[in-house]
């Protein structure tokens, strides 16, 4: 059984709204996360008009956030150039041995295949511990959620739409316009959310508008991936570089 002291729902409403009150002013007096939480909520309890300016006002006044830099670089080493240069070199060893272009792809597809499930792990560890953290946010503040969504939406199907057309209409084969589309679609929202829990911490609202970001992903993508395999036949043959290899070996 829980003790009287432990902090959850329960105890803390045995506090009286007063108590809370005071509580919430002390904690938040220098704290300026805390302050921009409250006002956030303050809002959101009051009309989504008001919800809707706090978040004007945050977007007005970003430009004041001090960006370390150090992390900001050692981010950018960590998850770009070491994952990058990691790559580069492991493709270089699963192809210098092989006898012919098809064989390098056969070898990078094996390897490919045999690490994929442990990607997929970590990367929906990374998504639940994250939703863990900032789901008490999302499920107090869904009209702030839905605000950040919708423009991430309309900027994800925009910009597809836009690219696959272009590809279409260029006659691109379908095994390169549709990863090109997709590509130009993502915003990499896993690497946005570890620079901005390296910068801004785990519980900050850069972190939430990154976790929003994977959770409008997601099924933005698998919808997108949908359609372009549904749309297959709008482009040209296409010719795998086995099939190139192939051929030349035939001539």
């Amino acid at each position: 059984m829980a003790s009287k002291t432990t902090l959850n729902a329960k105890n803390l409403e045995a506090l009286g709204v007063e108590r809370l009150a005071q509580l919430l002013i002390e904690i938040s007096t220098g704290d300026a996360a805390a302050k921009r939480k409250l006002r956030v909520a303050l809002a959101g309890a009051t009309s989504p008009k008001e919800a809707a300016r706090e978040i004007a006002k945050r977007l007005v006044s970003i430009t004041d956030i001090t960006v370390p830099w150090a992390t900001l670089i050692l981010s950018v080493g960590l998850y770009i150039v070491i994952p990058l240069a990691a790559g580069i070199v492991t493709r270089m060893l699963m192809t210098r041995g092989a006898a012919n272009p098809a064989a390098a792809e056969a070898a990078v597809g094996a390897f490919t295949a045999s690490v994929k499930p442990f990607s997929i792990v970590g990367l929906l560890a990374t998504v639940v511990l994250l939703f863990g953290f900032q789901g008490a946010v999302i499920l107090s503040q869904p009209l702030v959620i839905v605000m950040i969504a919708i423009p991430l939406l309309i900027q994800s199907y925009g910009i597809f739409a836009i690219a696959y057309w272009a590809a279409k209409a260029w006659r691109v084969p379908h095994n390169v316009a549709a990863p090109g589309a997709m590509i130009g679609t993502s915003n990499f929202f896993e690497l946005a959310v570890a620079v901005a829990i390296g910068l801004f911490g785990l519980n900050s609202i850069a972190a939430l508008v990154t976790v929003v970001g994977v959770l409008v992903e997601v099924p933005v993508m698998l919808s997108l991936v949908w359609f372009a395999n549904r749309t297959r036949h709008w482009f040209p043959a296409e010719e795998t570089p086995i099939g190139r290899a192939s051929k030349t070996e035939k001539v």
